[in-house]
């Protein structure tokens, strides 16, 4: 999504917290924080804050909702701002898509990245959270390879090397622990 964190309706996630919360003095706490930042007009969640995490998650599930009960999307899966669906249908990956849009800009808000959406066939891969993921294995995305090599340093090697358990990364590990 374009400028996710910046975009957030604060209105919009209050009503959202007020329609799941009854205790008024958890509410007013709530309310608090939210509006004590804003990047303009009544929008924005400040990046790095731990209630932004949380409070993003509230705010688009509004769209994993619609997406699972109104859509019916079998294989979708969110992490934060970024998505991916899966379906062999290019037709209806673009109905998908228009429905997306729609739903984020006139309930959420929010507009979609236009060149952050990529239809693709799952044998090419699936660009998403660093790796890619193919048919069968997974393998680390090159950029993110690039960072590891560029900002490795004692203090987040063991961080990189439990990335790097997850993919296809056994070369990368055994060069990392070579330097």
């Amino acid at each position: 999504m374009r400028k996710f964190f910046d975009s957030i309706d604060q209105n919009i996630l209050l009503r959202i917290i007020k329609d799941k919360i009854e205790d008024e003095n958890a509410v007013w706490l709530i309310q608090k924080i939210i509006t004590s930042f804003q990047k303009s007009n009544g929008k924005g969640l400040p990046l790095g804050n731990v209630t932004s995490q949380l409070f993003s998650n509230i705010y688009l599930n509004e769209l994993d909702q619609f997406v699972k009960h109104n859509l019916k999307i079998k294989y979708y899966v969110r992490y934060c701002d970024d998505f991916i669906i899966l379906e062999q249908d290019t037709e209806i990956l673009n109905y998908y898509i228009k429905e997306i849009r729609g739903f984020l800009e006139n309930r959420l808000v929010l507009q979609l990245h236009p060149n952050k959406i990529v239809t693709r066939k799952w044998r090419s891969g699936i660009d998403f959270l660093g790796y890619i993921t193919m048919p069968s294995y997974k393998v680390l995305r090159t950029r993110t390879k690039n960072r590891i090599f560029t900002k490795i340093n004692d203090k987040n090697l063991q961080s990189y090397l439990g990335i790097l358990k997850h993919c296809n990364g056994y070369k990368i590990s055994h060069a990392i622990i070579k330097l």
